[in-house]
């Protein structure tokens, strides 16, 4: 749960019963969307000031991400500062409550008084903040409340996070690479390489019935197409297990591998199985190639949404649509049947396990974090996702694998291309643009559309 502390105000001759039940009714709503809240209310503007420094004396040295100013009435702003001027480094909203209707009359508290009258105040401090008000006769707007609460928990949760890299920059490739300062300075994520000569080193001194009770436990949910070669099954539990332990000593909750020049070249094992476990049985974000801010892409859309932020990349545009998929792997969170897999080889690479699986349809935001001489963008956009027509790649033994892939519907798909920063986009379901909005305003990140 994102926690939040909860501040009401009202004005000291505003009756106090009024104000408390607006506060009380705030509060109760915040908590059914899903907010563990640290509340303190009423907080007014009395002349010794006990309110504030009840308010304070409360919130000092406690745990939350967000700082929650809900005003329930007229308020002067310098009882609102010395609340808030205690916790600037946190990201506030400024939630104005709103009036009611009695008969044939509005009666009001004055709320959005006292919020226009700090908005402003707000924004010439420094605080990182939005604006939220309540209407007259229309719902209470908490679950914007929530959604920014959420954005910032996911905020926090960067500036601490941990991605782990084998290898660097697979196939030379330009657009995979991350400038390690910015990011940490502007996002907060480390993004940690380690050689793969760990993973192999850990690989042989794992024991048969470490890597058998993979096969037996995780594999044998894969539906299997074809039998595939024993010594493939051995090879992706065991490097499973040797990468986990890495991303269990280190903290990581991303993880990318040298794909083509690193675990195919070098070890004659594509990674899509390990990546497959990695995904479903760890739960960590995935991405091949050592797509850097891919992964930093995925921890984003995953601290948000909670969903396993998978990666698509694009294989042809059409003039209502783009045909995304991938080469490799998907999650089985995204998959309409679960994880169906057979064994191929492509190209001159040795066979290795191939995820085959329908991915679900339905609406879809495509996100890309990218930068540009230090500063940060992301590249949003919704869409529609269909099941994808019969394809193929062209190098694939015959017969051809059906690969996993989406027919996305976007409303311009010229302006998409572009602006399009990367093969890869990090895919989620359903409309998630205003949670990425709100972390990228908390962040300082402007969005391309």
């Amino acid at each position: 749960m994102v926690k939040a502390a909860f501040v009401g105000f009202g004005e000291v001759n505003t009756p106090m019963d009024i104000i408390v039940k607006k506060c009380s009714d705030a509060e109760k709503a915040l908590k059914n969307e899903g907010l563990d809240l640290i509340s303190v209310y009423p907080v007014t503007d009395d002349y010794e000031e006990k309110d504030v420094k009840r308010a304070v004396s409360q919130l000092k040295n406690k745990d939350f991400d967000v700082l929650v100013i809900c005003i329930a009435g007229w308020i002067p702003t310098h009882a609102v500062v010395k609340v808030t001027e205690h916790f600037r480094n946190k990201p506030m909203i400024l939630w104005g409550l709103c009036g009611w209707v009695e008969g044939d009359r509005l009666v009001t508290t004055a709320d959005q008084a006292g919020t226009t009258a700090i908005r402003k105040t707000f924004y010439d401090l420094g605080y990182d903040f939005t604006y939220i008000y309540d209407i007259v006769g229309l719902p209470s707007k908490t679950k914007k409340v929530y959604n920014y609460a959420v954005a910032s928990a996911a905020a926090a949760k960067l500036r601490h996070a941990r991605s782990g890299m084998a290898g660097y920059r697979d196939m030379n490739l330009y657009g995979t690479q991350a400038d390690g300062p910015s990011l940490k300075r502007v996002i907060g994520p480390e993004i940690e390489t380690f050689e793969m000569l760990e993973i192999e080193q850990r690989y042989q001194k794992l024991n048969d019935e470490d890597i058998q009770a993979v096969i037996d436990s995780a594999m044998s949910k894969w539906n299997f197409l074809k039998p595939a070669n024993p010594e493939s099954l051995k090879k992706a539990a065991g490097y499973y297990l040797a990468v986990k332990s890495i991303c269990d000593e280190r903290g990581y909750d991303a993880i990318s591998l040298k794909d083509v020049d690193g675990m195919k070249k070098l070890l004659g094992f594509p990674p899509a199985p390990i990546f497959m476990l990695l995904s479903d049985e760890a739960g960590l974000c995935t991405i091949p190639e050592n797509d850097s801010l891919g992964s930093i892409t995925q921890l984003m859309i995953k601290y948000l949404t909670g969903q396993c932020a998978f990666y698509l990349e694009f294989y042809e545009f059409f003039e209502d649509r783009v045909l995304a998929g991938v080469p490799d792997y998907v999650p089985a969170e995204v998959t309409v049947d679960g994880i169906t897999v057979m064994p191929a080889a492509f190209g001159e690479l040795s066979e290795g396990i191939l995820n085959v699986s329908k991915v679900k349809p339905g609406e879809v935001t495509l996100c890309r974090l990218t930068y540009d001489d230090g500063i940060y963008y992301m590249h949003m956009v919704k869409g529609e996702a269909k099941t994808a027509r019969g394809w193929e790649e062209a190098g694939w033994t015959q017969p051809a694998p059906q690969l996993p892939g989406l027919e996305i519907l976007l409303d311009d798909v010229e302006r998409f291309a572009q602006n399009v920063m990367c093969q890869h986009y990090i895919v989620s379901y359903g409309d998630n643009t205003e949670l990425v909005e709100n972390l990228c305003n908390i962040l300082g990140i402007e969005i391309i559309r």
